[in-house]
């Protein structure tokens, strides 16, 4: 029914979330398919590098629906670890392009899968993005996109987002804006 996109499009932002501590959870070691992390040809940030990506990303207003997700899941802490994760970050901006009450209608357990969605085991940085599949932390596959310098993820759905920023290092890991939600 109609009530049914709202809870998928929750359901990914608390993904996106509960990714983000989901690959702090992680092991240690970078993953083989990190190297397809994404990039942007748009500006760069770095950030604290005393910094976690959950405290980068608390402390950026733009990223708040992704922060309140990550803690309804229950991700901060995993997400706070010592990594390195990649994390695909939507903004608040890509959250509002769900059916309105999406987020608010997943439950914690769904919001956790959306999320670690958005994150991948191991930090690859913008220059390091090459093109293929890459596993997330929730064991499904994102596909990477590289052409003309602009780099696009297409998730499990088939729909494509843009990585509109790259590179906002934090001490376990790094953030790369897109402007989406990714959905397994």
């Amino acid at each position: 029914m109609s009530s049914r996109p709202i809870k998928i499009v929750g359901s990914l932002i608390v993904a996106a979330s509960l990714t983000l501590g989901a690959v702090a959870c992680s092991s240690d070691s970078n993953s083989s398919s990190s190297d397809t992390t994404a990039k942007s040809n748009s500006s760069t940030t770095k950030a604290m590098k005393s910094e976690t990506l959950v405290e980068i990303a608390a402390g950026n207003a733009d990223f708040s629906t992704l922060v309140g997700a990550v803690k309804t899941a229950g991700l901060v802490e995993t997400l706070s670890g010592k990594g390195p994760f990649t994390i695909f970050a939507p903004t608040n901006e890509a959250f509002a392009k769900l059916p309105a009450g999406t987020v608010a209608s997943l439950t914690p357990e769904q919001l956790k899968a959306i999320l670690t969605y958005h994150v991948v085991a191991g930090e690859v940085l913008g220059k390091d993005v090459k093109p293929g599949k890459v596993k997330t932390v929730n064991g499904e596959e994102l596909t990477i996109n590289v052409k003309d310098g602009k780099v696009t993820i297409t998730d499990a759905k088939g729909n494509t987002v843009n990585v509109v920023k790259t590179d906002i290092v934090g001490s376990n890991g790094v953030i790369h804006v897109i402007d989406g939600v990714l959905m397994p």
